[in-house]
């Protein structure tokens, strides 16, 4: 390998990639931690995941428990030890020191305890090997030079016989472990903590020291479930993540409707902020509706509501949410903030995230771990959360509990790293509360910046386009009433058109009855001009006959 050494994984969740590989293969590792913390539960997993899935059978060498105790305490997890046994894949060695005993015997060493390791090792051809705990072993020395010697001796042949070992040790004063000095012969040293602050208790791992190889160095949550014991290397998330072009949809025609082209960029954060009863679980739930609509897995973490109250909530809408659940494609988990720690809070999700594979995640409320920690801690959490969500190509949306209607901010200060920003509003008009909805922020979509009113119903969520009257832009019974206003005052103004429309209308045909009745007269004394016309030009025509006939008849005469 690159860092200059061979790697055996452990199979638990998480820790092989904080270790890049898991432990250092044919060297000692070093488990240490206080009493409960999960040492003996590290080093079972890793015996019996190297004895399972990669085909290294181990020693487990115990020198408190019997062999019994420890098959039961670790079947309740899945390890089916008792089998690994029986198919001599893992040897499991009980061997009880009493002090009391050896003491009398003086000074010795473990060459008793070497041919005892020697001979269960070769019986199954173990590659792994589990010392629980080294205290117990060493509890008879009481001379310091010889226990210092035999644990050198103990490390270097063990490093001979080219195993890959788990040394389990109880935390010291002052010191990793009670004698001081297997952390400093140990190639790779773990340290497991149990603490509990503000009444919550936390399990943290962090590697103190790995000889020959990078490995992640901060403190990491640690679960102890029924899947076993899992590691969330929640501290190496970066920004590396995927772009989607692709949008999908809220569930609200009217709210993708504000956006151009439709819908919100999957993989984006989306933040629904505003005070209580605005309507934030409601489009929560209505995103993930919308998912599962569309053949997708959505998971819901509530920190409010149990799963079967959200149920109930969101048919009164018209949304049924039961048969999303029953087909498997929406898992609703809910817990208490104050239930664990924030990084235990982080963990678990995580791991839901990580076995569930769901495509959209809704967070309701964020604002409910602002009691469990500093802000600070809460923004590290949430950010962990959101980067996380973002390199698996996870549409995340977050409702976050505003204290003061309309603000534009969060108790948290993740605001600036969402991708898009839908504030709630309840608004007191004439003696009633109204729901409207703001897109503040939606980037690399061209959204509408009008306030829309936000109705709930049995049909389902409706945004409706305010009213903008002379006085600003009306919603509720306002915006009925001068809607009902507008439409009277409409049909009036119609009834006046028309009214008008019928008076021109009349006088249009007096007048054109006038004009008919000119026109008759004018064609009368036209006909009239032209009869006197014709009687004037028979009269000339008759006049001028009549003179020719007088002229000829005086010329016959004189002849």
């Amino acid at each position: 390998m690159a860092d200059g050494i061979t790697k055996a994984r452990t199979g638990i969740s998480g820790f092989d990639d904080l270790t890049l590989g898991g432990l250092p293969a044919g060297r000692p590792t070093l488990v240490c931690g206080s009493a409960g913390c999960g040492k003996t539960l590290f080093a079972s997993t890793f015996l019996v995941n190297g004895a399972r899935d990669e085909a290294e059978p181990g020693v487990f060498v115990t020198f408190e428990e019997r062999p019994t105790d420890i098959v039961d305490n670790v079947a309740s997890l899945g390890f089916e030890l008792d089998a690994l046994v029986q198919q001599k894949k893992i040897h499991i060695e009980h061997i009880a020191i009493d002090p009391a005993e050896l003491a009398e015997v003086g000074d010795y060493d473990l060459e008793a305890l070497f041919l005892r390791l020697e001979l269960a090792v070769d019986e199954i051809g173990a590659k792994r090997i589990v010392l629980d705990t080294i205290e117990s072993l060493f509890s008879a020395f009481q001379n310091p030079a010889i226990l210092r010697a035999e644990i050198r001796r103990l490390f270097d042949w063990l490093k001979e016989k080219g195993l890959t070992a788990v040394i389990t040790g109880e935390r010291g004063d002052g010191s990793l472990t009670r004698q001081g000095l297997e952390e400093y012969v140990s190639d790779c040293v773990i340290l497991l903590d149990h603490r509990v602050h503000n009444q919550v208790s936390t399990r943290r791992l962090r590697i103190v020291k790995y000889r020959g190889t990078a490995h992640g160095t901060n403190e990491y949550p640690f679960l102890i479930g029924e899947d076993g014991f899992s590691v969330l290397p929640v501290s190496s998330i970066g920004l590396g993540h995927q772009v989607f072009e692709e949008r999908i949809a809220s569930g609200i025609d009217d709210l993708d409707a504000m956006l151009s082209g439709g819908g919100f960029h999957r993989g984006s954060s989306i933040l629904l902020s505003g005070v209580a009863g605005s309507g934030k679980s409601t489009i929560g739930a209505s995103f993930a509706h919308a998912a599962c609509g569309r053949g997708e897995r959505a998971l819901y973490f509530s920190f409010e509501e149990s799963e079967q109250q959200t149920v109930r909530n969101m048919r009164s809408i018209g949304m049924d949410l039961q048969p999303c659940i029953d087909a498997g494609l929406l898992n609703c988990v809910a817990s208490r903030p104050t239930f664990y720690s924030l990084e235990m809070h982080l963990a678990v999700m995580l791991r839901e995230i990580e076995k569930f594979q769901p495509s959209l995640v809704v967070l309701d409320p964020i604002s409910a771990f602002m009691d469990t920690g500093e802000q600070l801690e809460v923004q590290a959490m949430l950010l962990r959360m959101i980067d996380y969500l973002k390199a698996h190509g996870i549409t995340g949306v977050f409702t976050h509990l505003a204290h003061l209607q309309g603000e534009a901010k969060t108790d948290a200060g993740l605001s600036s790293l969402m991708d898009a920003w839908i504030l709630l509003l309840n608004r007191e008009v004439h003696g009633e509360f109204n729901r409207e909805l703001y897109l503040l922020k939606a980037r690399g979509i061209a959204h509408s910046n009008q306030v829309r009113e936000f109705v709930m119903s049995s049909d389902g969520i409706r945004l409706i386009e305010p009213y903008l009257g002379e006085s600003g832009a009306l919603t509720g019974s306002a915006r009925r009433f001068e809607e009902a206003r507008t439409r009277r005052a409409e049909v009036a103004r119609a009834a006046d058109i028309t009214r008008l429309q019928e008076k021109i209308a009349q006088r249009r045909r007096r007048t054109e009855a006038q004009i008919e009745a000119l026109n008759a007269e004018l064609e009368a004394d036209e006909i009239e001009l032209k009869s006197i016309v014709v009687q004037e030009n028979a009269y000339l025509d008759q006049a001028r006959t009549d003179a020719l006939e007088m002229a000829a008849s005086r010329g016959t005469r004189g002849s």
